[in-house]
Formats: structure tokens, sequence, C-alpha cells
């Protein structure tokens, strides 16, 4: 089979679920990699794909790779994260700039630095779709850690003097992946919660923020798919 060139990775797999119960997306019976699906989504004339439940740094790139090795040219992903930054209130989207690296993954992908940077040229192209939506966007940087028992109160403070803005489990490899290969990965985060401080943490809006959510990340993937395909142009 043949992926999508442009496709996402939806950490919660709450969008995965929505697309099919409201008939938009349907599953592709030939997709080789294990404990997933792969469903074909179409929005606004495009087909994406979307695979969710990509949980932690390890799992979201062992789907990131077999995509890649079957077609997909460019990959977004979307996934839950915890307020880090203080004179904010969740939930908003986060496009992150760059990922902390507080985690194994990303060091198989590149040498050892403190962020995985994304591309500035398709941080641009995203944030100039995102006005579209009329849906708040902040750009920013990430703290991305494999066991959230780590995210102590002290690394808490630490981080938030760094300007960090949140905290999620895939970024920093996914763009380090992204970057070491050359392939067009945006990571978004849906800040949802204080890091479960406040009694309404990670509501999400319903049904609502599920289409806000979707929103977002068709405009993601139709601005990195098209940033994938210039730079492919000799």
């Amino acid at each position: 089979m043949k992926a999508p060139a442009g496709c996402l990775l939806d950490f919660d797999g709450e969008l995965a679920g929505h697309l099919l119960a409201t008939g938009r997306a349907a599953v592709e019976p030939a997709w080789p990699c294990f404990h997933t699906r792969l469903l074909r989504w179409k929005a606004d004339g495009a087909e994406y794909g979307v695979i969710g439940g990509t949980v932690g740094a390890p799992f979201a790139v062992l789907v990131a790779e077999e995509l890649f090795a079957l077609g997909c040219q460019a990959m977004v992903s979307i996934s839950s994260a915890g307020l880090i930054a203080p004179g904010l209130s969740p939930p908003f989207f986060l496009l992150i700039e760059k990922a902390l690296r507080d985690e194994g993954t990303s060091y198989h992908y590149l040498p050892a630095e403190r962020f995985s940077v994304a591309s500035p040229s398709l941080m641009a192209a995203v944030s100039r779709r995102m006005v579209k939506t009329g849906i708040p966007v902040q750009r920013g940087a990430s703290w991305t850690t494999d066991a959230p028992f780590r995210e102590t109160e002290t690394l808490i403070a630490a981080r938030r003097k760094e300007g960090v803005v949140s905290v999620e489990m895939e970024a920093a490899a996914l763009l380090a992946l992204g970057a070491a290969i050359g392939k067009s990965v945006v990571c978004l985060a849906h800040v949802t919660n204080a890091m479960a401080t406040r009694g309404e943490d990670f509501e999400k809006g319903g049904d609502a923020g599920l289409e806000e959510s979707l929103a977002v990340c068709a405009l993601a993937l139709e601005a990195a798919t098209e940033h994938a395909a210039e730079k492919k142009e000799p």
C-alpha cells in the first residue's frame, strides 16, 4: 500500500474515533503496522492518513517511520499536554517550535543538543494557515519527557524559567526524526490541563473541541504537505 502524502498522529485517539463515528474516515485494511489502524480522511479535497493512540516517543517514531517508508512526505502530530508557562489558561493549541529532549529516543536520530528544533520555514507556513481558523494558536517551546512522574515541582519551576510552555511525550523525538531524514514534521500540543491542579483539568470541550482540533490539524497538514512538495522541487 501507499500512505497518503500527509499523515496525522493522534496521541489520544479521540480524533480518529470521532472521524470514524461521523463517517468522515475509513480504515485502510492493508496497513501493516501492528497495534494501530490507519484511517483515510478526506478534508477540503485532500486525503490524509490518521493514526490514533501513538503515545510516547518510541511508539510515535515507530509508526512515523512506517508511514515515511510507505510514501508519507509530511507529518503532523497532536498530543494532549500540560501547562508549564505562567499567565496562560487551558485549553489552547501550541505550535511547538522546539522541544527539550528529556527522553532517549531523539538521541538515536541527532547528536546530543538540548532541543530538537522545528523547521523555521515550516513553522512560518503553518502559522500563516492558522490565521484562517480564528482559533488561538500559540508558538513556543515544549518539554518532552517519557515518564510523567519526572515532572516534579523542582523541574517544572526550572522549565518555567527556560520559557517552556508545555510538557508532552513525543515532540522531541518526532522533530529529530524529521530533521534526520529530511521530512516535514509539525508537532502540535493541545494544552488541556494545568498539571491536574484545577477541577476542570483535561476538559477539551466535547465534540466542539474535537472539531476545533481537526480544523487546526487539517490546516497544519495542508501547510506541511505543501512545504514537503516545495522541498522536492528542483
